[in-house]
C-alpha cells in the first residue's frame, strides 16, 4: 500500500497540468509539505490517494475543456462571506466592496456555494481557496470540505474566529489547510488588524498544530514588514512552531496609496531572500507577484485561477471589481467563457506587472475601457477602475 502510494505522489508532484504554479513549486510542495506531514500521520494516506485521483481526473477534464474551447483554472478563489470581526489596514476586500453592508445582505447561502463547487469539480477544478471576510463567521462552512473529499480547500483566515467546535471538525477533515494571516511581530500584527490579534493568531496557530491540522500562513508583504521575513532567524522561529507553508502576498495599494508597496530595489532584494529560503527551509515559500512572472504574468481571469465574490459575481481576481456574469443567474461555464477574460489572458501586456504587485493594477485604463467594452458591472466598492 504505502509502495503504490509513494508512486501516486512522485506521479503527481511530477505531472505538469497547467499549474497554478510552476511545476518545480508544485514538487516543492509535496516534497517539503505534504510528504513529511503523511510519513508522520499515516491516517492521511488514504486522503492523499483521493487527491492524486481527482488531481489526474480534473486535469484530464480540464484538457479535454481546452481543446473545446473553454479555459479552466485548477484553482478557484472563493470570497464566501462579506463578514468581518476585523477592521485591517489597507484590507482590499473592503476597498473593493466584498466586505460591506450592502454585500452582506446579497450573500450566497451554503446551498448555493455547494452547487458552484460541484459545477467547478465538473469543470475540472481540482482546489478551492477560501477568503473573506473572515471565512470562519460563515455558518456550516466547513460542511462544504465533508462533501468533496477528493478536492483540496484552503482556508484564509484572521486567526480569530476559531472555536472548540471547528477545531474539532477540522481535525477530521483531511483535505483542508487553514492558512493564517500574521503581519510579523506583536508590533507589525496588531498596528495593522488590531489589539490583541497578534497573541490570538499565535494561540490559533498552536492549537492547529496541537491538533495535527495541516496550516500555513499568509503574509502581506509591506515596506513595513519586508525586513523582518528577511530575517533569516524570524522564518527559523515559524518553523520551529510548526508551520511549513507560506504565503507572502506584496501590498497592492487598493486605495492609490502606494507608500506601503516596496520599491523595484526592495522588491528584488526581497524575491532573492524568497528563493534562498526555498533552497535551505523546510518550509514553501508562494511569493506573489515573484511566482507568477516565473508564468509569463499574471494568472488571473482562468489563467490560474478566478474569483467569486460574496453574492455570486465572477471577477478575475479578488482585488478587481468587475464583472460581466453572476452565477445565481448564469453557470460557472458561462462565467469561464466571459470575453472580458479572454481579453485579459490574449493581451499579454495586461499580464505584466510593470514593477507593481498586480498586473490589473498597473493597467487601470486599459481594463477600465475592457469592462466598458463588455458591458462589465462594478460588484461594489471603489477601485482602480471606478
Amino acid at each position: 500500500m504505502m509502495l503504490n502510494f509513494l508512486k501516486r505522489l512522485v506521479y503527481l508532484a511530477t505531472t505538469k497540468v497547467e499549474p497554478l504554479l510552476p511545476s518545480q513549486l508544485q514538487f516543492t510542495l509535496f516534497i517539503k509539505t505534504y510528504f513529511p506531514w503523511v510519513v508522520k500521520h499515516p491516517r492521511m494516506i488514504p486522503a492523499i490517494e483521493r487527491f492524486a485521483k481527482g488531481y489526474i481526473h480534473s486535469s484530464t477534464i480540464r484538457k479535454l475543456e481546452l481543446k473545446r474551447g473553454l479555459k479552466v483554472p485548477p484553482f478557484l478563489i472563493i470570497s464566501i462571506t462579506s463578514q468581518c470581526n476585523l477592521h485591517c489596514v489597507g484590507c482590499y476586500a473592503a476597498a473593493t466592496g466584498t466586505v460591506c453592508e450592502g454585500a452582506a445582505q446579497r450573500a450566497l447561502d451554503i446551498g448555493q456555494w455547494r452547487g458552484i463547487i460541484q459545477q467547478a469539480k465538473d469543470l475540472g477544478i481540482f482546489g478551492f481557496i477560501i477568503a473573506g471576510g473572515e471565512p470562519f463567521l460563515k455558518k456550516d462552512l466547513l460542511k462544504l470540505s465533508e462533501e468533496f473529499q477528493d478536492r483540496i480547500f484552503l482556508i484564509f483566515t484572521n486567526g480569530t474566529a476559531l472555536n472548540d467546535q471547528k477545531f474539532t471538525q477540522l481535525k477530521k477533515l483531511h483535505n483542508t489547510v487553514v492558512i493564517v494571516s500574521i503581519e510579523g511581530n506583536q508590533e507589525m500584527t496588531n498596528a495593522r488588524r488590531g489589539a490583541g490579534v497578534h497573541r490570538k493568531v499565535l494561540s490559533t496557530i498552536q492549537n492547529l498544530n496541537d491538533l495535527d491540522i495541516l496550516n500555513g500562513i499568509s503574509v502581506t508583504i509591506t515596506r513595513k514588514n519586508f525586513q523582518y521575513w528577511m530575517n533569516e532567524k524570524n522564518i527559523d522561529d515559524l518553523i520551529a512552531k510548526g508551520v511549513h507553508l507560506g504565503f507572502l502576498l506584496e501590498y497592492i495599494p487598493v486605495d492609490n496609496g502606494t507608500d506601503l508597496m516596496l520599491t523595484d530595489r526592495e522588491r528584488k532584494e526581497f524575491r532573492k531572500q524568497v528563493l534562498y529560503y526555498r533552497e535551505t527551509k523546510q518550509i514553501l515559500l508562494i511569493h506573489s507577484p515573484g511566482d507568477e512572472e516565473l508564468m509569463g504574468g499574471c494568472v488571473s481571469a482562468g489563467r490560474g485561477f478566478a474569483h467569486i465574490t460574496p453574492s455570486g459575481d465572477l471577477t478575475p481576481c479578488p482585488v478587481s471589481n468587475v464583472a460581466t456574469h453572476n452565477l445565481t443567474q448564469s453557470s460557472l461555464r458561462q462565467g469561464l467563457l466571459s470575453p472580458l477574460f479572454k481579453a485579459i489572458r490574449e493581451q499579454e501586456h495586461l499580464l505584466e506587472t510593470e514593477g507593481t504587485p498586480c498586473a490589473l493594477f498597473a493597467h487601470p485604463e486599459e481594463v477600465a475601457a475592457l469592462a466598458q467594452t463588455y458591458r462589465a458591472h462594478r460588484t461594489g466598492g471603489a477601485t482602480w477602475y471606478s
